[in-house]
């Protein structure tokens, strides 16, 4: 994880876990040595006018910080922290469909299970009050480009009751 922020910033963003943290000198790296050793990259409000100047070369690999999803921010320990600790976003598309990883290949069965079912019951409670009828219509998951295994939804129903 990479902190692209004023040294104060910077400091309080190491102390909190990330693995670098630096203001121009890492843009510049970025920029000249196409360095990519980080996998997020989070940036204070007063850096994002340099961070922009690199935006071309971000975009392209989902590495460009954003306010929507906390990685431009004045708390950098905090999302330092929360990215550390696994928070995962994930926007619903226009059909209501949510993709969304919920663990790797290294993990065992039983976190992934763990991982689902936190991923549906927080799907359950961010259900609007003016949503009628059967929430969740169908689950479907999958490796990246594997084939979709069907589950059952009234399973996480009973158990979220």
């Amino acid at each position: 994880m990479l902190v692209i922020a004023k040294p104060e910033k910077a400091k309080e963003a190491l102390d909190a876990g990330a693995d670098y943290a630096g203001s121009d000198d890492y843009i510049k790296k970025i920029q000249d040595e196409n360095w990519f050793e980080f996998d997020t990259l989070v940036a204070t409000p007063d850096m994002m006018v340099a961070v922009g100047k690199i935006g071309r070369i971000l975009g392209p690999r989902g590495l460009m910080p954003n306010p929507k999803v906390g990685t431009v921010t004045q708390d950098v320990a905090k999302a330092v922290s929360e990215l550390k600790r696994g928070r995962v976003e994930f926007r619903v598309e226009k059909a209501g469909i949510v993709q969304t990883p919920i663990g790797k290949a290294s993990f065992g069965a039983e976190k992934l299970g763990e991982n689902l079912k936190a991923l549906v019951e927080t799907l359950i409670k961010l259900k609007p009050a003016t949503a009628k009828g059967q929430y969740l219509k169908s689950i479907v998951i999958s490796t990246t480009h594997g084939p979709g295994v069907k589950i059952d939804p009234s399973y996480f129903a009973t158990l979220h009751e």
